[in-house]
């Protein structure tokens, strides 16, 4: 017995115990399937992020009877939050209110050049970040629970598994059984982050972005292991409150992206303090006496192992969606065995017609909150507002909030010339100071804009990348005209406001091709 109750001291093996136990409550609840009454809807919504919540609304706003069962097991480390999802709770607001802090400490350090004196040092307090951006974000999750009390959506906190094709029976945390049935059901469960079990002291001792942002003291010195757009963003803003950040990296940043604008992003942050173990790949987590953790990695380009200590690991090494505990077999879903991501087609619609999938879940969707939130009120317009439309996922615009911000909608360079052929595509650029950088003196070199064409008149605008402040503002902007089918020569005749970054695009005329090196302009 003893030796049991040691074994369960650990933040993971109170995990399992907790899986345990769960498994065990919902194979009595099975038992007791036939005692519970049935609740049914014209739609229910499994999953209560963006997407689940924006389908769910929309449903009710077109006078349906809807409910959203949503459930959040705790991460490996026991943190836990209320309902929105990812985006909401564990992902962009949390992210995007962290990284504006790190922002507002460089903007303290110029502002000096400005006239404004300002005490050194400058100290940041991540008790007093923290705890502000966890209670905007309970306020959202309340403004969640309120907009479904509002529009008659009834809201199930269950964890939710199917019985057949119309049922799906949850349990909430006390065990009690709810059998719910619908004649269209929406899969919404999105995705939660990937841990590398194969490494020893990986669950035991490492974060994710599950638990970053509901830290209530300071990571300290972090390893942050991963080059996806959550490892860099996380490791942008920890560096820029002040903290001893590394990236280790296996092999190239931000894959999926383009490329030059990867490496573009990586540049500046090494300039600007964070440290990049390339080529590295982690082979154990120790916890030593003094709490550190011993962190030991093999450099695969040298072959030579090596070791460092840090406070926090965070494991940023990608994502996998919620679907192996949904039971999607009893109701005849397909799955992809390669990912577990749902198989989907244009309609949204899974291999069993009245059941759908959207955001994360489903299979070759962008894992972002806006498509997930317009594929989730496209869906509900068509079962039940007579629409047709489709959710168009191409040229969808999205940013990483990295220091330097890089916003991108269309086609990389690298997929425009795998798809058109080099010879057929065409590349703008520039690189540009902006007008804020000028009277600090700050460093620009890596401000940089281009716009993949194709080169054959009227040389439409297959992709545009931007690096550089507020870069979501601006690519947002561009977005609109990329969609209806811009070509250079109408954003060339596109008038800029002056003086903004965004008016560095309008203005590009130098190609790639011609070999000529793009100067530095001015906003």
């Amino acid at each position: 017995m003893a030796a049991m109750m040691a074994a369960l001291r650990g933040p993971v093996a109170r995990f399992r115990l907790r899986t345990w136990a769960w498994t065990r409550r919902t194979r009595g609840a099975a038992n007791a399937v036939g005692a519970g009454q049935q609740q049914g809807f014209d739609l229910l919504v499994i999953g209560g992020g963006s997407g689940g919540l924006a389908c769910a609304k929309e449903a009710a706003q077109l006078g349906r009877k809807v409910a959203v069962a949503d459930y959040v097991e705790p991460s490996p480390r026991g943190t836990r939050w209320g309902l929105g999802g990812t985006c909401v709770n564990v992902g962009c607001i949390p992210k995007k209110l962290m990284h504006q802090a790190a922002l507002l400490g460089d903007m303290i350090k110029d502002a000096h050049h400005y006239g404004w004196e300002v005490a050194q040092p400058i100290q940041h307090s991540w008790k007093k970040m923290a705890e502000a951006v966890q209670n905007h974000v309970k306020s959202l999750n309340w403004g969640h629970r309120v907009q479904l009390q509002d529009r008659k959506v009834k809201y199930f906190n269950i964890k939710a598994s199917f019985v057949n094709k119309h049922t799906v029976q949850g349990v909430d945390k006390g065990g009690k059984v709810t059998l719910l049935s619908a004649d269209h059901i929406v899969i919404a469960t999105g995705g939660r982050p990937r841990y590398p079990i194969q490494i020893k002291g990986a669950m035991e001792y490492g974060i994710t972005s599950d638990d970053i942002f509901w830290l209530k003291e300071s990571p300290g010195k972090t390893l942050v292991v991963g080059a996806s757009y959550v490892a860099l963003e996380c490791a942008g803003f920890l560096t820029g409150i002040g903290l001893d950040t590394t990236v280790m990296m296996r092999s190239i940043p931000l894959r999926g992206f383009d490329q030059q604008m990867s490496s573009l992003i990586t540049e500046h942050m090494e300039s600007h303090g964070t440290q990049f173990l390339k080529g590295c790949v982690p082979s154990l987590i120790k916890k030593l006496p003094t709490g550190q953790l011993q962190v030991t990695w093999e450099d695969h380009a040298s072959g030579k192992e090596d070791t460092d200590t840090f406070d926090t690991v965070l494991w940023a090494i990608g994502r996998v969606p919620e679907t192996r505990n949904l039971n999607l077999e009893k109701a005849g879903v397909n799955v992809n065995p390669e990912n577990q991501k749902i198989v989907v087609d244009a309609q949204e619609a899974t291999s069993v017609p009245h059941i759908f999938a959207i955001g994360d879940v489903a299979e070759g969707r962008p894992e972002l909150t806006p498509t997930a939130i317009k594929a989730g009120k496209l869906l509900a317009q068509r079962l039940f507002g007579k629409s047709s439309a489709l959710m168009d996922y191409s040229s969808v615009p999205t940013t990483v909030f990295t220091p330097l911000e890089y916003g991108c909608v269309g086609l990389s360079e690298e997929e425009a010339v795998a798809l058109h052929g080099q010879e057929h595509v065409e590349v703008y650029h520039a690189y540009y100071k902006p007008l804020e950088f000028t009277v600090t003196d700050r460093d620009a070199s890596q401000c940089y804009i281009k716009m993949v064409c194709l080169r054959e008149p009227p040389q439409l605008v297959l992709g545009l990348h931007f690096l550089g402040p507020n870069a979501g503002e601006v690519t947002q902007g561009f977005a609109l005209g990329i969609k209806c089918g811009a070509s250079y020569a109408q954003v060339m005749q596109t008038v800029g406001i002056h003086p903004t970054c965004s008016e560095e695009v309008v203005k590009l005329h130098i190609s790639k091709r011609s070999g000529l090196q793009p100067t530095v302009t001015g906003c």
